[in-house]
C-alpha cells in the first residue's frame, strides 16, 4: 500500500527543486548534534513553522528509524490508527513502512489498529516526512494518527511503543507532531503555551494534559506528545529542552489571532 501526498503543493512546496530548496533555508547547519528520543515538531505551513521545525531538526541525529505521531484533525479512522506496511510518498521520494516495529507496535501497542482511514487527509504527519527524508534519505517510519485521549490510555500506549522500540533493539527517534495555541492573540497564545511547554520541560505528560484542559490550550498534538513523553521516559528520558518557540504573527505581522510553535527535544 502507498500513501500519496495528500497536502504537497500546500502546506509545502510540490516539486522536488523546490522543496530542497525551501528546506535548505528551514534547516540551519549546526556543529553539533544531539542524540535524543523524542521531538516536539510543528505542523503547519512551512511559510508559518517550518523555520521552527528546522531548527530541532537541524540539532539531532536521525536515526534509520523514526516513529511519527499527529494528531487526527479529521476524525476519520480508528482512534489510534497506525499505517500498515506499505510506503509513503513525497516529492522528496518514496519512504518505505518499517514492517517489523510495525508489528511490534500493534503486538504491544493497546488500542493501536492497523488503519489508512485516518491518515488519507492528515496533513500532520506528512508535513514532518521531507524534513526527515532530506537529512536522512535512507530512513524508515512508522506512522500513528491519534485522536484525543485521557490520560490513562495515553499512558499505555506510550509504554506500549516503549515496550515495542525495546524489542525492536534499535534506536527510533519519536517525533511528535504539535501545534500550540490557535486563534487567541499573541500575547495570550504565549502566555497559554508557557503554561503547556513548562509541563512538557518538566516531562509531566499527565500535567501537560491537565492544564490544557483547564486553561483551553488548543494544543492540537497533546496526544501524540503525551504519548512520546511517556515513552521517552520509559526509554530513560530524563531532559527536555525548549529548542524554538514562535507563532504565526511573527511571519505575518498580524499579532490578533495567532497560531503558536513550539520545537523540543527529549533526551
Amino acid at each position: 500500500m502507498q500513501r500519496q501526498p495528500a497536502v504537497a503543493g500546500q502546506f509545502y512546496p510540490g516539486s522536488e527543486s523546490t522543496l530542497r530548496g525551501a528546506l535548505s533555508g528551514m534547516i540551519p547547519e549546526q556543529a553539533v548534534k544531539r542524540a535524543v528520543r523524542g521531538i516536539i515538531s510543528p505542523h503547519a505551513g512551512y511559510i508559518y513553522s517550518g523555520a521552527i521545525s528546522g531548527q530541532v531538526f537541524s540539532r539531532i541525529t536521525i536515526p534509520d528509524t523514526v516513529l511519527i505521531i499527529g494528531p487526527n484533525h479529521h476524525g476519520a479512522g480508528a482512534a489510534a490508527a497506525l499505517y500498515p506496511d506499505g510506503e509513503w510518498v513525497t516529492p522528496l521520494g518514496v519512504t518505505a513502512i518499517n514492517s517489523r516495529l510495525n508489528s511490534l507496535l500493534l503486538q504491544h501497542g493497546p488500542y493501536l489498529r492497523s488503519d489508512t482511514v485516518a491518515h488519507d487527509h492528515e496533513h500532520s504527519l506528512e508535513v514532518q516526512l521531507p524534513f526527515i527524508q532530506y537529512l536522512r534519505p535512507d530512513v524508515t517510519i512508522c506512522a500513528l494518527c491519534l485522536g484525543q485521549g485521557d490520560y490513562p490510555p495515553l499512558r499505555d500506549i506510550g509504554c506500549g511503543i516503549a515496550a515495542a522500540i525495546t524489542e525492536y533493539g534499535g534506536e527510533v527517534l519519536i517525533v511528535a507532531s504539535s501545534d500550540m495555541t490557535h486563534y487567541e492573540s499573541a500575547d495570550v497564545a504565549r502566555q497559554k503555551d508557557r503554561q503547556a511547554l513548562e509541563r512538557v520541560q518538566a516531562l509531566d505528560g499527565k500535567g501537560l494534559l491537565e492544564i490544557c484542559r483547564l486553561q483551553r490550550i488548543t494544543m492540537c498534538g497533546v496526544a501524540p506528545a503525551t504519548v512520546m513523553i511517556e515513552a521517552a521516559l520509559t526509554l530513560g528520558a530524563s531532559q527536555a529542552e525548549l529548542v524554538a518557540y514562535g507563532t504565526s504573527g511573527d511571519v505575518t505581522g498580524d499579532n490578533r489571532q495567532v497560531v503558536g510553535y513550539a520545537a523540543v527535544t527529549v533526551f
